[in-house]
């Protein structure tokens, strides 16, 4: 269960993705395929999840890791390359490694 807390050792890494919307949904399983096969195997890697913005042009990808260096570790597998080649073919993309400074719950 991915927990978002203030001050745990993690990264995040969140990674917004336009697309069309006749492609949105293609996008959520080309994503969710890659996490499922490559990334949640990568050692250092904590939890993901996929968020598909309700006008359809959008796909945000929040990912928790142990460490920067563990994210930029997945960089170095070849698999990674055709899902990457994949999502360029249909979506541009935006990702930045964030830090969790404040949480708040009702």
């Amino acid at each position: 269960m991915i927990a978002i807390k203030k001050g745990q050792p993690l990264v995040t890494l969140i990674t917004v993705h336009t697309c069309k919307p006749e492609v949105q949904q293609q996008l959520v399983e080309l994503l969710a395929e890659a996490l499922n096969t490559i990334y949640r195997h990568v050692p250092g890697f904590v939890s993901a999840s996929i968020h598909k913005s309700l006008d359809g042009v959008r796909v945000t990808n929040y990912a928790q890791w142990q460490s920067r260096e563990a994210f930029e570790s997945v960089k170095d597998n070849p698999a990674i390359l055709p899902f990457a080649q994949r999502v360029a073919e249909i979506a541009s993309f935006d990702p930045h490694l964030y830090e969790v400074t404040e949480v708040y719950h009702a």
